[in-house]
């Protein structure tokens, strides 16, 4: 999805968040900020966007976000349990209601025997949480793009599961 295409239904994902007074924050690793950025080049972003921490290194999961050392020395960065404790770290760290995360392997090369375009996506909710994987394929740029969209997709449906819910 293009950056126009994100844009086009953008708007509508924050006012509407905005107008359930839901607030969200991310946690990026494998999109360096990406997703954050895309959600505060739409003006009223701030009405729902509380913040986002950018945590490349694993020092910077563990002491900003909360993930445990023991998790990532076992399992490494690109896991679904650590895109969940990200997820639930974002929230912690900015008091929002919803978290965002991303972590995955960009390449050029594998990463600790993770193919190139192994993605998951972590979003939590009012302390509940869970990882979606993704295969992506493209270069460096194309997987860290195609996450944010997939990870503004989740956003959205989770958006309109809570609309439909009155949650």
């Amino acid at each position: 999805m293009s950056k126009s295409d994100i844009g086009s239904w953008l708007t509508t994902l924050i006012a509407d968040a905005t107008a359930a007074r839901l607030s969200v924050a991310t946690a990026e690793s494998l999109t360096g900020g990406l997703l954050a950025a895309t959600i505060v080049d739409v003006p009223g972003a701030s009405g729902m966007f509380f913040g986002g921490v950018v945590a490349y290194q694993n020092s910077v999961k563990v002491r900003a976000l909360g993930v445990s050392e023991k998790l990532l020395d076992q399992r490494g960065a690109v896991d679904a349990d650590v895109a969940v404790a990200m997820a639930l770290g974002a929230c912690r760290a900015t008091g929002a209601r919803v978290g965002i995360s991303t972590t995955g392997v960009a390449g050029p090369e594998p990463h600790q025997g993770k193919d190139v375009g192994t993605v998951y996506v972590g979003i939590a909710l009012d302390g509940v949480a869970r990882a979606h994987k993704f295969h992506l394929a493209g270069d460096r740029a194309a997987i860290r793009h195609q996450t944010v969209s997939e990870a503004l997709q989740l956003l959205l449906d989770l958006v309109k599961t809570m609309r439909e819910q009155k949650l």
